[in-house]
């Protein structure tokens, strides 16, 4: 990095964004298989957490590849400077106070790893949304999986590109199992006991 360039410092602070917000700003980092259910879940939790006051923004996996990320393909290194990309944009959004949400394959461990070292302690919130390779192909809405299955697309993660599950994922999204209604309830709730919103008025 050039010596001229120097990190400025704002007056409003991320704390201070923090106290009007009224919530704590975090990352909430959506990994796993095409079809699992990643960007569902995302939207759907951020329109809850709309509804209750809080400041929010989805970093959607095709929504960046239209613009930020749009000069990158799918092997491996382009794959990982999206992430690279995602994980900065993402530092700034928590900085503004933002909680931020990434709907990401993000299919390597070590890049989603990477990631994390960007933010401190307790500000990655990695999520896992699991659901097994037959169910993410019974689901194929898109027609990724037929496709290829066919060898019409290379690199495709759980066919022919590898998918590297988190070891040690915050929270874990069994979609295959419990309704998108029931898995955002679930994420509100690890929210609220993570103390990044404040606990629903009964």
């Amino acid at each position: 990095m050039d010596d001229n360039i120097i990190w400025h410092h704002a007056t409003v602070t991320r704390d201070r964004r923090e106290k009007m917000n009224m919530h704590r700003a975090k990352l909430l980092w959506f990994t796993g298989l095409s079809g699992s259910g990643k960007s569902t879940l995302a939207h759907a939790l951020e329109e809850r957490l709309h509804q209750r006051g809080s400041r929010t923004y989805v970093f959607d996996g095709d929504n960046v590849r239209h613009g930020l990320c749009r000069d990158l393909g799918f092997c491996i290194d382009d794959r990982t400077e999206n992430i690279r990309r995602i994980g900065e944009m993402s530092k700034l959004f928590v900085d503004a106070g933002i909680i931020a949400l990434t709907a990401f394959i993000s299919p390597i461990r070590e890049d989603r790893d990477r990631a994390r070292s960007l933010f401190a302690d307790g500000d990655f919130i990695e999520v896992y949304v699991k659901a097994s390779i037959e169910t993410c192909e019974s689901r194929d809405v898109k027609g990724l999986y037929k496709k290829a299955r066919a060898g019409e697309i290379p690199h495709f993660t759980g066919i022919s590109s590898p998918y590297e599950a988190p070891e040690k994922p915050e929270i874990i999204i069994d979609t295959e199992h419990s309704t998108v209604e029931q898995c955002v309830d679930l994420l509100l709730e690890s929210l609220e006991n993570l103390g990044v919103i404040p606990n629903s008025v009964v």
